[in-house]
């Protein structure tokens, strides 16, 4: 059972992206006048309303801001449109305060802008005989938050609604504009966003701040709990029974005091140490955080320490100098406060060090902070490090009924054994994830696999009782439980095997290294593999675009990405998938590497595009115009067809 639900956790834990951040539209726009639907001669006036609803926590800029600050609204007219705005256009008094997100001298920048609702009153006049109905005003604008700011994009209003100036034909209240990508920007790098969005024309994702606020905590709660799972938990357990056993001859009320110290400490550090990190960080830094070769070594070392751990080389146990210390000073502030400063540093040192291994869940919540909703990851990390703290509250409370249990028999430290082969193979992942950033070219496909398959021969092996480790006696017979095991343990291998050969291993695909060789033929149903990518290389794409009178299909991806290797492995290679790739000039640009190009494909990515998402999938035409987008992973094969059959039409 223990197996089961550690391998469960093994792939759940490899599965997690900590990172969607969408491009949004916090401003809606409409126009009203009494006199739509009247006739106007040459010299005639009359005025119109423009009206803005602004989101909560976002804020529109005024027609009028200091030099150094953020782009005014301008508000124009067509030159050919049988209108002129005759006059000074009025508005209500903007709100004027320093503006966090521009500084001179790095003091703020008082600026002028609205909140919730702006109004513009328009003085208009007649150019030559026509009907108000046919006003439209072309509106350039930004709006920022309290953490980030929107490229400026302009739109046109009229009384049927607004859409995007470049666009035409469609309405709608919110509307993306073409989006023009330009070689130049990608080689920039540091230059400012472009200044429109792009039109996704079917697919999207939900992301946190899309959330349900019921679904949100829910998804927290479920990080929590899965959290709970990961390797830098488990010496932990009896790290907080051993300290809290000593205290366990306290009254039942300093007992219970003494847990919910250590459990809010648990929870506030995780809160506060996950929001600091979005706000320095952002979206893409937790991206970057967890793509980065350094910190996947640091991963890796930590499954295998463990997984040794488990092995039985060596008993992991805090050193009894700090135990001490701890012991001590909990003991010093029992007439001041029942040891709430020791319980409170426990709390703290157990949250730093897991924080490691938590951080991919964390990150998932925390994304949504990077869009400026605080509501939104406060109340989920509130709800991720409850879940998570919860247990240790318990252990805590009642450490000697712990400690009391009856100690299990060499079942048990088989089960631990097990579960240091599981964290042997976790292991190979996040070194695969280094290889391929560093590009060694060690631990490929091939390679992973080929540990993976040993492992589980090994450990059917060892099921079967042919060779014990330390604490290991050797058993006397072996029970069902223990055979059946084994034989799921070769079963697994033999699975494996097939990838070796070529075959697809479906959901597993997602934790192996890209198949970076094309096979000549693939055994097990497979076929060979006849996409031709261009990678790291978007001028080259754009140049053979050109030449070949093709669109080019954009694969934003990473080398450490799972949900890029799902989307390589059991998407694109779908016949009526593949069908429709061959029809584009292909490029995939990593975002993840170690290295200037690729922090540069990372900024064009998020400037272009306002995401730092994997997977992402652009289409563009041979000027680099954006002509649709698809955000993401899909399981729903008709759908991904669909979208690149309808970029082929626009």
């Amino acid at each position: 059972m223990l197996c089961t639900r550690k391998l469960k956790f093994i792939i759940i834990f490899l599965l997690i992206v900590p990172v969607v951040s969408l491009a949004q539209n916090p401003t809606k726009w409409s126009l009203e006048s009494d006199a739509k639907g009247k006739t106007f001669k040459k010299g005639e006036t009359f005025k119109a309303k423009l009206k803005a609803e602004i989101e909560d926590g976002w804020h529109l800029y005024a027609v009028e801001q200091p030099e150094g600050g953020p782009f005014p609204t301008k508000i124009t007219l067509a030159d050919n449109a049988p209108f002129v705005i005759d006059g000074k256009i009025e508005s209500a008094n903007p709100i004027v305060k320093p503006d966090l997100n521009f500084l001179v001298d790095d003091k703020p920048l008082e600026t002028k802008f609205f909140e919730k609702q702006a109004d513009f009153t328009l003085p208009i006049k007649t150019a030559s005989e026509a009907n108000a109905d046919a006003l439209a005003v072309n509106v350039r604008f930004q709006v920022c938050n309290d953490t980030l700011c929107l490229p400026p994009k302009t739109v046109k209003v009229t009384f049927a609604g607004y859409e995007d100036v470049k666009k035409s034909g469609q309405r709608s209240e919110v509307r993306g504009q073409e989006n023009q990508v330009d070689s130049q920007q990608l080689a920039i790098g540091n230059q400012s966003a472009p200044e429109n969005k792009i039109q996704n024309p079917k697919s999207k994702i939900q992301n946190p701040n899309d959330l349900p606020l019921s679904s949100f905590i829910w998804l927290a709660i479920t990080l929590g709990a899965l959290s709970l799972l990961t390797p830098c938990v488990f010496p932990m357990i009896p790290i907080t029974v051993s300290y809290f056993t000593n205290h366990s001859s306290q009254s039942r009320a300093k007992s219970v005091k003494l847990a919910s110290v250590y459990s809010l400490g648990i929870i506030a550090t995780f809160t506060i140490l996950g929001m600091l990190l979005a706000i320095f960080v952002g979206a893409a830094g937790i991206n970057l955080f967890a793509a980065n070769p350094y910190v996947n070594l640091l991963i890796t070392g930590i499954f295998l320490f463990f997984a040794f751990n488990l092995f039985g080389a060596y008993e992991i146990t805090i050193p009894t100098s700090i135990l001490t210390k701890l012991d001590n000073l909990t003991r010093s502030q029992e007439g001041e406060g029942s040891g709430i400063v020791g319980a409170l540093l426990m709390g703290l040192t157990f949250t730093l060090t897991s924080f490691t291994c938590t951080s991919p869940f964390v990150g998932t919540i925390l994304v949504s902070a990077s869009q400026g909703d605080w509501q939104m990851p406060l109340v989920g990390m509130l709800a991720f490090s409850t879940v998570f703290a919860l247990p240790f509250f318990i252990l805590a409370l009642l450490p000697q009924y712990v400690s009391s249990l009856p100690r299990a028999g060499g079942w048990m430290n088989s089960i631990k054994v097990a579960m240091g082969f599981l964290e042997v193979a976790a292991a190979m992942k996040f070194l695969s994830n280094v290889d391929l950033v560093w590009e060694w070219g060690i631990f490929t496909r091939p390679v992973v696999l080929a540990i993976w398959i040993a492992i589980g021969a090994i450990l059917a092996i060892y099921l079967l009782g042919k060779f014990q480790l330390p604490h290991d006696s050797k058993p006397e017979r072996i029970g069902a439980f223990r055979l059946m095991s084994a034989v799921i343990s070769l079963a697994i291998s033999f699975y494996l095997l097939t990838g070796l050969f070529g075959a697809k291993l479906g959901e597993l695909e997602s934790f192996l290294p890209p198949d970076l060789e094309n096979s000549s033929a693939r055994m097990f149903g497979g076929k060979s593999e006849e996409l031709k990518w261009i990678s790291n290389d978007y001028d080259a794409a754009l140049a053979q675009a050109k030449t070949e009178n093709k669109l080019v299909f954009v694969d934003f991806t990473g080398y450490t990405c799972t949900n890029c290797r799902w989307m390589e492995a059991n998407v694109f290679p779908k016949k009526e998938v593949e069908a429709e790739l061959e029809k584009f000039v292909l490029v995939r640009l990593y975002t993840d590497g170690d290295g200037a190009i690729f922090e540069r494909q990372q900024q064009f990515q998020e400037q272009t595009f306002q995401t730092v998402a994997l997977p992402f999938y652009a289409i563009l035409d041979q000027n680099g115009k954006t002509v649709a987008t698809f955000p993401g992973l899909t399981r729903n094969v008709p759908e991904f067809v669909d979208f690149l059959q309808k970029s082929q039409k626009n």
